[in-house]
């Protein structure tokens, strides 16, 4: 099995000029890992340059950085399967490494249970690594033959949770999985006692997990203990002050470039020393960087045409041969085929700038959905009527828009012309592509050697060049770093079309949706209004009031039943002083955060006062949680006022 790479050894492949040496146990707090002025040298430029970084026991660290910031790099290294240029590594005696690459590769012929717990001395107690297994949606017992990319990391999570190392390395772990899912390797990277290094694109995983931050920037590792809310303050706190620090460069290399030209005397005069002194500085300029800082951009054009109507789905039934628990079995072609049921009787109206967001596990048929929506697959029975001139943009999380023996300039410009429309106005493709972070040998390269997210952010830069008014997005932010989220969900937000977003990211649904469509089981589907923690707050409410319902039944004593009067319900005092008082408190709450905002955005706080700016970073998580507390109670009341004026009173 190569999907999941486990070390007990010490690193061998290793260039000459590198210091591998174990670090000594019985310390004071021993670090399990430690590197030290790693440096990565790719030919033209240097991925990382004097990096340093230490695991400790206890350790939940978030790894963010942009792509090809070389993020994956350092996870190869720290497990052993990577080289550096220089620097030296030290590992625990003993300490054992557990790694999820971002594809893993799982070698055919193999039961899944058996690729979970071989090597372990617990293989006794398989019984863990099935339910891992069934968990993640995968039959123990099944072959690994004809496996996916997203199963082959589930099965290659499963056995990095169930080995328990002393450090666990996973790069991007949530991809192609669902919210269940999510929340439960969330629940159990909770329960890992060792060190924890992660590497993903979901804000809301990052959040719900990490203890602290490791910033991978221009080359370095910057750590920050504390929520990954306080990320975004932090970081431009940093970039603030590095842009200011190159700014007062750049004067100072302007003025000692003009007294080179015009001081004539001073030439003539004891000016080697300020020559070579202006010399350092040019070099010093571009050590510190933004000459070559590339920031990509992204954008579409407005939406064009179509009316009110974008689309509606009537009395909507759809089906799939259901999967056969054991598809290594020879006969089943020759068995049932048995259908599982998707949609029955579904009914969507879609207007003009709607935006939906689709939730539910995986396989319950949300990529069909959008399908049938699109007219591009049949249902059953019912119909879908489109609005007029309606023009999709599909961005299919399968990726077939793409032809994978093409290259990035020829799937933009169709082999034609090298100018392209996009957003209206004619643009150069070298100059677009560029945009979306692919330099000049990624442009020419087949799209089949390009990494996950470079082939996203392909597909992304296609469709924005492409008139439209329905933006399509199913799963658009696997493999997709942080930085450009945050220019899509912009894009999203600045686009006046409609958008349908089929996703598993609950920070990205939260800021791009005003509208949930979640699969609820049974071919249930069920419209909720508002983002995805709006949605799970409902859900949550609904359920502790089924709860509630649910109550065991008494024993019936014998003789005569006597007459029951039933007392009408009604609010407690607390809970109607709390439905009265708690929006006040709710809008205080929001005035405060906003006020804490906008004193972390101050440009030179974190520069001038750095203790202040991480008492506010606190205060603003605080006032948050307080928030969402107090949100949560009022809904609870306030149904439960509802539900109380509409039954009568001796029912």
């Amino acid at each position: 099995m190569t999907g999941l790479q486990r070390s007990t050894q010490p690193m061998t492949r290793l260039r000459a000029n590198v210091d591998f040496r174990y670090m000594p146990v019985n310390k004071v707090l021993p670090p399990l890992l430690t590197i030290a002025n790693a440096g990565v040298n790719l030919g033209d430029r240097w991925l990382l340059r004097g990096a340093n970084l230490s695991l400790h026991t206890g350790d939940r660290l978030a790894l963010v950085g942009p792509n090809g910031a070389g993020k994956s790099t350092l996870m190869k290294l720290l497990s052993g399967h990577g080289e550096m240029d220089e620097g030296s590594i030290w590992i625990s005696p003993g300490a054992e490494i557990a790694y999820l690459p971002q594809a893993p590769q799982i070698a055919p012929g193999l039961i899944l249970r058996d690729l979970v717990t071989s090597g372990m001395s617990e293989s006794a107690i398989g019984y863990k690594a099935d339910a891992m297994l069934m968990q993640m949606g995968l039959d123990p017992v099944r072959v690994s033959d004809g496996l996916s990319g997203g199963e082959a990391r589930r099965v290659s999570l499963a056995r990095a949770l169930y080995t328990k190392p002393h450090i666990l390395l996973l790069d991007e772990p949530t991809n192609h999985m669902d919210l269940p899912t999510i929340e439960w390797i969330e629940d159990m990277l909770r329960q890992h006692h060792g060190a924890l290094l992660v590497v993903s694109h979901d804000r809301a995983f990052l959040r719900n997990l990490g203890t602290g931050i490791i910033w991978l920037h221009d080359g370095k590792l910057r750590r920050r203990e504390g929520h990954f809310d306080e990320f975004d303050p932090w970081s431009d706190g940093i970039l603030t002050e590095e842009a200011l620090v190159r700014h007062k460069m750049d004067r100072r290399i302007a003025n000692e470039t003009k007294w080179s030209r015009e001081g004539i005397s001073a030439r003539r005069k004891r000016n080697q020393g300020r020559l070579r002194e202006l010399e350092s500085l040019r070099v010093e300029r571009v050590k510190a960087g933004g000459n070559n800082q590339r920031a990509m951009r992204m954008e579409t054009g407005p939406a064009y045409g179509g009316g009110q109507l974008v689309l509606e789905a009537i009395n909507l039934c759809a089906s799939v041969p259901a999967p056969h628990p054991n598809p290594t079995k020879v006969d089943i072609e020759n068995g049932p085929k048995q259908r599982r049921t998707l949609l029955q009787h579904f009914n969507l109206l879609v207007r003009r700038s709607d935006r939906i967001g689709i939730v539910g596990p995986n396989g319950v048929g949300k990529s069909t959905l959008v399908r049938l929506l699109l007219n591009i697959a049949e249902p059953d029975s019912g119909r879908v009527r489109h609005g007029s001139d309606l023009i999709p943009a599909y961005f299919d999380q399968r990726r077939e828009a793409l032809d994978r023996d093409r290259s990035p300039w020829t799937t933009l410009t169709e082999g034609g012309s090298d100018m392209i429309k996009v957003a209206g106005h004619t643009k150069h493709v070298t100059s677009y592509l560029r945009d979306f972070m692919f330099d000049d040998v990624k442009m020419t390269q087949r799209v089949s050697t390009l990494s996950g997210g470079e082939q996203n952010r392909l597909l992304l830069a296609k469709l924005f060049a492409q008139s439209h008014n329905f933006l399509v997005l199913d799963e658009p932010t696997n493999d997709l770093d942080i930085e450009t989220l945050e220019l899509l969900q912009e894009v999203i937000a600045e686009y006046d079309g409609t958008v349908l977003i089929v996703s598993h990211d609950r920070d990205f649904l939260d800021r791009t949706v005003t509208g949930i469509l979640a699969f609820e089981g049974d071919a249930k589907i069920r419209s909720h209004a508002g983002g995805y923690s709006d949605y799970l707050i409902r859900k949550k409410v609904a359920e502790t009031r089924q709860d509630r319902k649910v109550v065991p039944k008494k024993t019936k004593k014998s003789g005569p039943e006597k007459p029951k009067t039933k007392r009408p319900a009604r609010l407690g005092f607390r809970e109607k002083h709390l439905l009265e008082t708690l929006p006040d408190e709710i809008a205080l709450l929001e005035r405060q955060i906003a006020d804490i905002e906008a004193e972390l955005a101050a440009p030179n706080l974190f520069q001038n006062n750095p203790d202040k700016f991480n008492d506010l970073a606190n205060l603003l998580t605080t006032r948050r949680d307080f928030k969402d507390k107090k949100e949560l109670k009022w809904l609870e009341i306030a149904e439960k006022a509802e539900t109380l004026e509409q039954t009568p009173p001796n029912t």
